[in-house]
């Protein structure tokens, strides 16, 4: 506790609330005195720009509304020094004393003061998007990277998070699956292996191009599927629990895990309610022996064009099922937020889906619907990241030539080789998911293994060096030398930073959360990281002979270890004991 307060209160909320105090008494509107970080932490650690503003409208000068704010600024311990400076921006240093004991609360709080949802709030996540019959190649990359970690993100602030990776199970690729079965043999089908899968379905897709029967054989064999053929479904039921299996043996690897692994199929028995409820609406329209909903709208700069509920020969298409499945969603969860974290090549489908969801009225108009579109994995060069033949790398390839990449690079001796291809699986997948998670999901991403793999720098290796680093500083030290974590003065510059750095634990997850942003959690990780080295750098730990000072120091190694390997959860990367 603090004072009455929380280490759950954000340190920028607490000074806020002491601003918007002053700017009251100095009978200004409360709202000026938001507090923010400083734009110049060599002149000061806070700063309000409130008087600026409150300038315009009280046609006063800001240097004055400033002065008087400050003068009215309630008695607090959190304040060591508030200062005006040209043109009017109030200057904020907290004391030493109250930093040090709002990181302690840091540590002790079972949520590294992080605040929690005040209400309850449940959002599914939607990512991953597998196929059944097709490996899964980088494509799928990003998708299982920022869901997940959008996902812990959330789960972090409080919020009921329910993730969905929502198989490709149903449309026309399980008819060309079938249809080639069928056609190389016949009746008598041997037993399914993933590999076999693997090559029949860009097998049949490229063959369904040029080839109109079959194609036609291929939708038959959809629509068969799709009304419950006891044949179809059995070798439907084989090619699910396959491809299943193999997907999540890589999904592993990357530490994306599922509550659910619903597919199109599952919603496939919501679509009779969809259609009755676009019925009640006088939505559903007759075009061309399809069933279809015109979703364009006036004010639309392009045409969207019509949605095909039920197609002519009686198939459900994906755009109906994702229709289907926000019914299902609904229905089970009752959410307040739905993400969809798919590629930008999908946001014409996503306007779509929404505008039928929403003109049907299949959820409350308080649900959010949201697509957060990513970008291509991309090489060096820019282009679609492909394997030296050009074709499309799958991702259990690249995460095996990042894991080789890593085992290469350690200088561990003292393990066995089992523990070296865990630590360099480990190292690999953090180089992976950091290299993507630190830019903004909205751009491409850039692939460039030396640069990803690099020990210094906006790297996830990096961030694994700092945290073996302090595990190195901690099993040198005896326990007589640290009776409790708990941290008592500041000695230098570095280590204020440091602390400084740590206290923006809370804000960081809730500006990644309100922002939808994982890329705030990478920075803050980066930043404590790099901070902690400048400490490490300028202090003598091992060798301090002064007891309390010693104690203090090892207090904030471990506090930065925590608080370091919260941020690698949020981003579901697992920190490696040494390197």
């Amino acid at each position: 506790m603090l004072g009455g307060i929380t280490s759950m209160v954000l340190l920028i909320d607490l000074l806020s609330n002491l601003l918007k105090t002053a700017f009251e008494c100095a009978n200004y509107q409360k709202e000026y005195g938001v507090v923010v970080q400083s734009s110049r932490p060599d002149l000061c650690q806070f700063q309000c720009n409130g008087a600026l503003s409150a300038a315009k409208i009280y046609k006063t000068a800001p240097m004055n509304i400033a002065q008087s704010v400050i003068n009215h600024i309630p008695k607090n311990q959190i304040i060591k020094e508030v200062v005006v400076a040209l043109p009017g921006y109030i200057n904020i240093i907290v004391n030493d004393e109250f930093l040090t004991q709002y990181v302690n609360s840091i540590y002790c709080d079972k949520h590294n003061g992080i605040p929690q949802a005040e209400h309850d709030e449940t959002i599914v996540i939607d990512y991953g998007n597998p196929n059944v019959a097709k490996p899964l190649h980088v494509g799928h990359l990003r998708s299982a990277i920022i869901g997940e970690s959008l996902k812990r993100i959330a789960q972090a602030t409080g919020r009921t998070v329910i993730s969905d990776v929502h198989l490709g199970d149903w449309g026309l690729p399980m008819g060309l699956v079938l249809a080639e079965l069928e056609e190389r043999y016949g009746d008598d089908i041997p037993e399914l292996t993933t590999d076999m899968l693997n090559e029949i379905y860009p097998y049949a897709s490229k063959k369904s191009k040029t080839d109109e029967v079959f194609l036609n054989s291929a939708r038959k064999k959809t629509s068969e599927l799709q009304r419950g053929d006891e044949k179809s479904s059995e070798i439907w039921s084989q090619m699910v629990k396959l491809s299943v299996q193999d997907i999540k043996k890589t999904f592993d690897r990357l530490n994306a895990k599922f509550d659910y692994w619903y597919g199109e199929s599952d919603s496939s028995r919501f679509v009779p309610c969809l259609v009755d409820a676009l019925r009640l609406n006088n939505l559903l329209v007759d075009s061309d022996g399809a069933k279809v909903v015109f979703v364009n709208e006036k004010e639309d700069k392009v045409d969207i064009p019509p949605v095909i509920i039920i197609k002519s020969n009686g198939t459900e298409g994906y755009d109906t099922t994702d229709v289907a499945t926000i019914i299902q969603r609904e229905q089970d969860f009752h959410p307040d937020k739905i993400w969809y974290i798919v590629d930008y090549r999908q946001s014409l489908h996503f306007t779509q889906v929404f505008r039928v969801a929403r003109k049907a009225n299949l959820l409350p108009d308080s649900t959010e619907l949201t697509h957060l579109c990513f970008g291509t994995v991309n090489g060096k060069d820019g282009k679609p990241f492909k394997t030296r033949d050009g074709g499309v790398m799958q991702l259990s390839e690249l995460l095996d030539s990042v894991a080789e990449c890593a085992y290469n690079n350690l200088r561990i001796d003292s393990i066995d080789e089992s523990s070296r291809k865990q630590i360099a699986e480990k190292i690999g997948i953090a180089a992976i998911k950091f290299g993507d998670l630190i830019n903004h999901y909205s751009k491409d991403c850039i692939f460039d293994m030396e640069k990803s793999m690099a020990s210094d720098g906006k790297t996830g290796v990096y961030l694994l060096y700092v945290i073996a680093r302090i595990n190195s500083i901690l099993e040198k030290v005896k326990k007589s030398d640290l009776q409790r974590v708990f941290i008592s003065n500041i000695y230098s510059q570095s280590e204020r930073e440091l602390l400084l750095t740590l206290s923006k634990t809370g804000q960081a997850f809730i500006n990644a959360f309100n922002e939808k942003a994982p890329s705030i959690v990478c920075e803050n990780a980066y930043q404590i990281a790099v901070a902690f080295s400048k400490f490490y750098q300028e202090s003598h730990i091992i060798s301090e002979v002064d007891k309390v000072k010693k104690c203090s120091w090892l207090s904030l190694c471990i506090i930065t270890k925590d608080i370091l390997k919260k941020h690698l959860l949020a981003l579901a990367i697992d920190p490696v004991e040494k390197m």
